[in-house]
């Protein structure tokens, strides 16, 4: 379809300017192309988005979309984003990061600010310019964030609350910067001006999450509860998407907000009612078109020449933007407090630019305080960050978890001591249980262990959880279960067993090898979340591996097969035999690998 309407317009049959029909259709055909060739090479989709951008965009021969109405259109989809994260993203997650977000925000805004136009004044732009460059560089993208928060699963933990509650500061800053921006580009205005106008925008933030908080917790929910009782999902679909958007535009219109930002707070609100988990469903579909269009609206931004003209601009931009923000994010979050990993993978998920930078550059060269060379510069650089995006997490992920093992003495006397005399107590134990992790799993799995009186070791990394645990009488070890100083304290060479129920895979699978290098009689249970962590685990000799899909699919089977008359006896053969069934799939190639799942 794609490479159809490619020849097409190459042939001329577009000729009168750019419909907004053509401008949706083909936008979408060669994401849509883009977004198969990515996935085909292993590389993020939005790279293929991105792609399809510079395709339709005014620096590459053939159809040029609209890239007027596309901007518009993207802005929609990073609200419906916005929204749909609002809608999981509970009050009570921005009050527990909130002491770390908003002084940690501002200060990396100011520091990356530095930074940025120390670059700027390095590359010979002037000072105007170079100010509006270092606050470009600051602001990290809203839509790039929670796409890669979502595909690792990461929205609802620790990483996830810091990383949006962060974006939201940001998102405040930069309004501020967009108000005063105007005021100051020609002449610098006294200090009770400009102390009257961040007053003023602050205030409207303030009155606009109040009267959101306050009224509409009552209110939308009440909305969309008489609309479901009309028994139409068009409709409930429609109030949903209303709501979003008209909280989103009344927010920008009346007081001078940003679409992402309001929509994000109508989110928050709706999220306490018990309607959360169908509005997000309901607007799920129209937020991912949307949210294509934001990427292809990216790339149209983007002169491919630019890489031959100002290639050592670029490289220097990118470098400021993924070392240089990136290491201010990481340091700021550890001084703060924050878990070297969890520090580490919140700093690649912010390490990088987008939307708001380009809202900033873009006023700023209608302002003349900027060229559209420079913009250009920073627009490439932009797009260089998220199409590298996923190796920036990687990186800093990493560096988070070396230096959770070398900055071990961080740990409190107290949680020393707490150490110590739980390490007596478990060096006496024998043939007891290990569990790694103590989240939704790790919780029933101990649970279960406590009601048949069975002497078990759990290891959590989350703070907070192991302090609940530990009151509730859990005999918990806090830390990395990879690190062998944290793992070596749940004494696996007595061990009987070793249950691993955390969602990491990669870490799942060097706590079982650690496991195996104390104890190679243990044994091992673990969970998988695809077919190919499921072949991994069964290499490395698991008694049982647990895929949460098949388990599920198989109960439902096993219910289904009573329900409908079959005893339960041959309901339970049937189920045995397609569990076999799978496994045999799985282990097709791999005929050395120990039998699993049963």
């Amino acid at each position: 379809m794609a490479l159809f309407a490619l020849s097409c317009l190459s042939c001329g049959m577009v000729e009168h300017g750019t419909p907004f029909i053509a401008t949706i259709v083909i936008s979408l055909a060669l994401a849509y192309a883009g977004g198969l060739f990515a996935r085909a090479i292993g590389v993020p989709v939005i790279v293929g988005y991105l792609f399809a951008g510079i395709l339709v965009g005014p620096y590459t021969p053939g159809f040029v979309a609209d890239q007027q109405l596309t901007l518009e259109l993207a802005e929609i989809g990073v609200a419906l984003l916005l929204f749909t994260v609002g809608l999981h993203f509970s009050l009570r997650d921005m009050v527990v990061v909130w002491h770390v977000v908003v002084p940690g925000a501002i200060l990396q805004i100011a520091l990356c600010t530095g930074l940025g136009f120390l670059v700027g004044t390095g590359l010979g732009w002037p000072v105007p310019a170079s100010i509006v460059l270092g606050l470009a560089i600051a602001i990290s993208s809203t839509a790039v964030s929670t796409k890669a928060l979502e595909a690792r699963s990461q929205l609802g933990t620790d990483i996830g609350r810091i990383a949006l509650g962060w974006l939201v500061v940001q998102d405040i800053v930069v309004i501020m910067a967009l108000v005063l921006l105007p005021v100051v580009s020609h002449e610098i205005p006294d200090a009770f001006t400009l102390a009257a106008l961040l007053g003023k925008t602050l205030a409207m933030v303030i009155l606009f999450a109040a009267l959101l908080l306050g009224g509409g917790r009552w209110v939308l929910p009440q909305i969309l509860r008489t609309t479901a009782r009309f028994g139409s999902q068009e409709l409930f679909t429609l109030g949903v998407i209303v709501i979003a958007l008209g909280i989103a535009y009344g927010s920008a219109t009346l007081l001078g907000l940003s679409l992402a930002l309001g929509a994000f707070f109508a989110g928050l609100v709706l999220g306490e009612s018990d309607l959360s988990y169908q509005s997000a469903a309901e607007s799920l579909p129209i937020q991912n078109i949307f949210t294509v269009l934001f990427f292809v609206s990216v790339g149209m931004l983007f002169d491919p020449m630019l890489f031959l003209e100002a290639p050592a601009e670029i490289v220097g931009l990118v470098v400021a933007i993924i070392t240089g923000c990136g290491l201010t994010f990481m340091m700021l979050m550890l001084v703060l407090g924050v878990r070297p990993h969890t520090a580490g993978a919140t700093a690649g998920t912010l390490a990088q630019i987008g939307e708001f930078s380009f809202i900033l550059t873009s006023l700023a060269v209608g302002l003349a305080v900027m060229d559209a060379d420079q913009r250009g510069t920073l627009l490439a650089a932009a797009l260089v960050t998220i199409i590298l995006h996923s190796l920036t997490i990687r990186f800093y992920t990493s560096l988070g978890s070396y230096l959770d093992a070398r900055l071990a003495f961080l740990t409190s006397r107290g949680e020393k001591k707490h150490r110590r005399t739980q390490a007596r107590v478990v060096a006496a134990m024998q043939d007891h249980v290990i569990v790694v992790g103590m989240g939704r799993v790790g919780r029933v799995i101990v649970s279960a262990l406590e009601e048949a009186d069975q002497h078990y070791v759990a290891i959590e990394a989350d703070w907070r959880i192991c302090q609940m645990a530990r009151k509730s009488g859990a005999m918990v070890f806090f830390g990395d279960a990879t690190r062998s100083e944290v793992f070596d304290a749940a004494s696996a060479q007595t061990a009987s067993m070793i249950v691993v129920a955390m969602p990491d895979a990669f870490r799942s699978r060097r706590v079982i090898e650690l496991a195996r290098q104390a104890n190679s009689d243990i044994a091992v249970v673990s969970r998988a979340h695809s077919d190919e962590e499921y072949e991994y685990m069964s290499k490395l000799g698991v008694g049982l591996v647990v895929m949460g899909e098949r388990e599920i699919a198989l109960s439902m089977s096993d219910y289904t097969l009573r329900q409908v008359g079959i005893s339960a006896e041959h309901a339970q053969n049937i189920v045995d035999q397609l569990r076999i069934r799978l496994d045999g799939a799985a282990d097709s190639d791999l005929p050395e690998a120990k039998s699993i799942g049963g």
